[in-house]
């Protein structure tokens, strides 16, 4: 295909004009069948990566995914855009089941998302062999790496895939990966003479500013926050089951509504406050590390850690679900030392030497990040093997003033990170994009994300070719709901 043609299918589909850096490189590499390793951070729109060339290649694309709300949430996605998807999980009952791996036989879906148990059971395998398939993605390709930070046996048994489907080409994707685990993962995946893909792990719209202090600060610190971000989305990561209540009920009594999520919550209520936030109906989620792989809502303005991660990894994985939208967003570390010396606890605790001293080395890691006086934007990327050609950022609290919130004696009502407009009409849109998402029974930001919900605003479209001038609303979309969005800019105009 040529690049024009694959602007026409961007534009179609996803609503944009431009490719993002790396995407249309990567794009054409899968189309030549070639294998791949992608390495882009969080809100780099890794997954446009395979699912464009998948839409062309009137085929089927197996994407391996550790999370079933993640494959659910993506299917759902493709769908609302018009491009054929499905999951294949435990949760769906076996009719249905059934039913989508008919339609996969014939070759209807263009993608079709499964967990890395299903994939390799023998009787899954005897079923793919009648798929039409166009190539495997792995998503959170770290997983397979002792070396990451989050590695899941059941990724290791992937490396069958090339024995099994040798013509079929494998592109591995990750956003948080060293070196070393970037190596681990060619091997581990036997990925042939592979088309390697770095992006820079620099977020420059992201503003990570960290604090040592003790509780009392620390709740005088996190009250502030939350005022200072009136009316946005945010993510607090708290350590602990038990911190996650605490935290849910201090801001209860400051008058903040907020949902918990931890791994221990039954998961029809943890399903039921992850969609809560996702639709905007609560703007404050507290969580454990259980929240957050996969979760993609663009306008995360502020995410706060109220202790210490494990890893640089796991922080920048978990910081960089601020912003997915490019604009400005803050990450805030508000450490304690005891929560320090409890992560180095639970390491003496462990009774394998190797995963003992790969623990130690990310809590050596982590505390040098903290407790150095070194610009964190150069220290992040200086982990992951990127050496920056800059020394300042302007966007930490080395290199620029300390967010008013965390400086200021007592809460202050100034917004840090201030969504880009608050118009009335704004607020108009945002109101009728959660009352037709929850008609829909899918998330708000499944019907326009926020960045199309302020260009929408700002163009203030007349008729339904004007609609898709406006960044996010490809031809599906304005199909299906491009009247209600014309409706609603009239209603606004009437009032």
């Amino acid at each position: 295909m040529t690049p024009s043609d694959l602007h026409a299918v961007l534009r179609k589909y996803w609503g944009y004009d431009e490719f993002r850096p790396l995407q249309e490189r990567v794009v054409a590499s899968l189309i030549g069948g070639h294998d791949c390793a992608v390495i882009m951070p969080t809100g780099g729109g890794k997954s446009l990566c395979y699912q464009l060339p998948a839409v062309v290649s009137g085929r089927t694309a197996v994407v391996v995914s550790p999370l079933i709300s993640l494959m659910q949430d993506q299917a759902a996605q493709l769908e609302q855009m018009g491009i054929p998807a499905a999951a294949l999980n435990s949760h769906i009952p076996w009719p249905a089941q059934q039913e989508i791996m008919r339609r996969a036989c014939k070759g209807e879906y263009r993608l079709l998302y499964l967990s890395p148990e299903r994939l390799l059971r023998e009787d899954f395998i005897e079923f793919l062999g009648h798929v039409p398939l166009a190539f495997f993605a792995i998503d959170e390709a770290h997983c397979i790496s002792e070396w990451g930070h989050e590695f899941r046996p059941e990724y290791r048994q992937l490396r069958r895939l090339r024995e099994l489907f040798p013509n079929r080409p494998i592109a591995a994707f990750t956003a948080s990966a060293t070196r070393r685990v970037r190596h681990d993962i060619l091997f581990q995946l036997g990925l042939r003479d592979p088309d390697k893909y770095i992006a820079s792990f620099h977020r420059p719209n992201l503003n990570y500013h960290v604090k040592m202090c003790d509780g009392k600060t620390q709740e005088r610190l996190l009250r502030a926050a939350v005022e200072a971000y009136d009316g946005s989305t945010i993510i607090i990561y708290a350590p602990t089951i038990a911190r996650v209540a605490d935290t849910v009920s201090f801001l209860g009594r400051q008058g903040v509504e907020a949902i918990p999520y931890h791994g221990k919550m039954d998961a029809e209520e943890r399903t039921r406050n992850q969609e809560r936030w996702m639709s905007d109906e609560v703007r404050v989620l507290v969580g454990t590390i259980a929240f957050g792989l996969g979760i993609n809502k663009p306008s995360v303005r502020a995410v706060i850690h109220l202790a210490l991660p494990k890893s640089i990894e796991q922080y920048y994985q978990e910081a960089g679900r601020a912003g997915r939208d490019g604009t400005s967003a803050d990450c805030a570390l508000l450490w304690q030392t005891k929560d320090a010396g409890l992560l180095a606890y639970f390491i003496q605790k462990m009774s394998d030497e190797g995963e003992r001293q790969r623990a130690w080395d990310s809590y050596h890691a982590i505390r040098r990040f903290a407790e150095s006086g070194l610009c964190r934007h150069r220290q992040i990327c200086l982990h992951f093997g990127e050496t920056p050609k800059w020394e300042r950022c302007n966007a930490c609290d080395v290199c620029a003033e300390e967010l008013e919130w965390m400086s200021a004696p007592k809460p202050t009502v100034r917004r840090a990170a201030s969504a880009s407009a608050d118009s009335q009409l704004l607020n108009h849109m945002r109101q009728w994009r959660r009352d037709f998402a929850r008609k829909r029974g899918v998330p708000a930001f499944m019907i326009l994300n926020d960045v199309s919900l302020a260009d929408l605003c700002l163009k203030e479209p007349q008729t339904l070719d004007d609609l898709l001038t406006v960044t996010g609303i490809g031809e599906k979309k304005a199909q299906s709901f491009g009247k209600e969005i014309l409706t609603a800019l009239h209603e606004f105009a009437l009032r």
